[in-house]
């Protein structure tokens, strides 16, 4: 049976499995054990992860929950599922958890991007009643 439970301990094959996940929603992306370990201790950020019967994650999404001057903001992030376990709507179980999750900070405004490459992806945000925003995303690194 699949599970979907937000991660609040890790085990180095958690670690393991989390990172291919990443690289398989982007090659640029490279998850470092702090990284991991500063999300799961933050308590605005929630990760979820979908485990496999075999004990193994084949799945995530992360919700960053913000409060500002309009109120509570959330991000969501680092949505993906195993390339080898799609099409079984796990993305879909995924989202509608987070969603349910979302509800005990509401009211709240949830957003999110998602490359226009990614298509099925697309299609999920878009079937679960997010709309797409007529905005300019800008990005800068501060190192």
């Amino acid at each position: 049976m699949i599970k979907i439970k937000t991660l609040s301990t890790y085990t180095s094959q958690d670690l393991e499995d989390l990172r291919e996940l990443l690289c398989s929603l982007s090659d640029r992306l490279e998850l470092k054990e702090e990284n991991l370990r500063q999300v799961i201790e933050d308590p605005h950020t929630h990760l979820y992860v979908i485990y496999s019967e075999t004990g193994r994650i084949i799945g995530c999404a992360t919700l960053c929950v913000a409060t500002t001057l309009e109120g509570e903001m959330g991000h969501v992030e680092d949505v993906v599922v195993s390339p080898h376990h799609r099409g079984k709507h796990l993305g879909r179980r995924l989202m509608e958890h987070l969603l349910n999750e979302a509800k005990q900070y509401a009211p709240i405004q949830l957003h999110l991007t998602s490359n226009p490459k990614r298509i099925e992806a697309n299609k999920l945000y878009q079937s679960l009643q997010f709309v797409q925003k007529e905005t300019n995303v800008y990005q800068m690194e501060i190192r």
